[in-house]
Formats: structure tokens, sequence, C-alpha cells
């Protein structure tokens, strides 16, 4: 097993590369949760494919945006939760 990695999506425009460097992990046999904050995600069919591909290969997806929660399937988290949860990680990745 490989290490326990969160990747943490703040900036928008990076959120894709964010999604793409969840999967890349994942391949590699790690533990993945990817966290988008703060933003919306700009869910384009290709977006939504890779997304599938995380909860498929049994990585999680957390946001603290109420859009993301009820549109899109993420788990919620809050700014108060947040930080306890990232000491949990082996490696914190942000974008």
């Amino acid at each position: 097993m490989g290490k326990t990695v969160a990747v943490l999506i703040k900036d928008a425009e990076r959120q894709y590369e964010g999604l793409r460097s969840s999967l890349g992990l994942l391949l590699e046999d790690h533990v993945v949760s990817m966290y988008v904050m703060d933003h919306e995600v700009d869910m384009t069919e290709e977006y939504s494919d890779n997304m599938g591909f995380i909860d498929e290969m049994e990585g999680t997806r957390y946001s603290n945006v109420k859009a993301n929660v009820d549109k899109h399937g993420f788990q919620p988290v809050t700014a108060e939760t947040i930080g306890p949860k990232l000491r949990e990680y082996d490696l914190v990745i942000p974008f």
C-alpha cells in the first residue's frame, strides 16, 4: 500500500490538474482524497468522466461548497474540520 495523500484544490483554474493528479496517484496505489475548496467545479463531460474514475478506484472527494455536495456528490467538509483531517495524511498536495 502506498501513502495517504490529500489533494487540496483551491485554485479554480487548476481544478482539472488536481483531478488528474489524484487519478495518477490512485493508479500508483496511493490512498487519495481530493478536496475542492471555495469554488464549484466546472462539471464538463471530461471532468465528470474522470471524477467517476476516482470513485471507481475508491478515492474520496470532499468540498466545502454546498453546490459540489448537492449536485456533484462530494462529501461535505468545513473550514473547521479540514485542519484535523489534513493532519492524518502522509502528503498534502496543494493546487
